[in-house]
């Protein structure tokens, strides 16, 4: 493998995500303007903190899958496994959530999920790289069908389709 490849957050989530906050703070401002409660206010301001928190960190999370190792970049750090080091790929599964760890001894590991896009190809390619003895059979299993997480995206533009609504209210 001479390529690199990125895996990002799906936009599919990251999207909505976004319009949730804007839509948030169209909420906060109409609420100051038409001098509604004050507790109102705080209410959405201090919702909106972490919404952006967590924005930001979908936002710029992502991993690059090269010939030496796995990366892994958020926001103001970065964690790196090298494939020469990786003892265990290891696999939990929790309904449609899926949760992987690149372990390289005891204390070096890499958590990611499938909240990534193109999630079976990273799997594919992390299989394909990784000697056999180092991927659990759960792994392997998993890596013929990975599953495909849905329900966050749903939820997050139920939840602007919600503001939306609250919004229309306001007028």
């Amino acid at each position: 493998m001479n390529e690199s490849r990125t895996y990002v957050i799906r936009r599919a989530f990251v999207v909505p995500l976004g319009l949730l906050i804007g839509l948030t703070l169209v909420l906060l401002v109409v609420c100051i303007v038409q001098g509604q409660p004050v507790a109102k206010s705080i209410l959405l301001a201090v919702m909106v903190l972490p919404l952006v928190a967590f924005f930001v960190e979908s936002a710029f999370r992502r991993l690059v899958v090269d010939a030496t190792g796995v990366t892994a970049f958020r926001p103001f750090r970065q964690r790196q496994i090298l494939f020469a080091k990786v003892t265990s790929l290891e696999t939990v599964r929790v309904r449609s959530r899926v949760f992987m760890t690149l372990a390289a001894g005891d204390d070096d590991f890499l958590i990611f999920s499938n909240s990534y896009s193109k999630f079976p190809q990273l799997i594919a390619q992390l299989v394909k790289v990784l000697p056999v003895d180092a991927i659990t059979e759960e792994t392997q299993q998993l890596a013929k069908k990975p599953p495909m997480r849905q329900a966050d995206i749903v939820t997050t533009w139920f939840a602007v389709a919600a503001l939306v609504y609250v919004l229309m209210a306001q007028f």
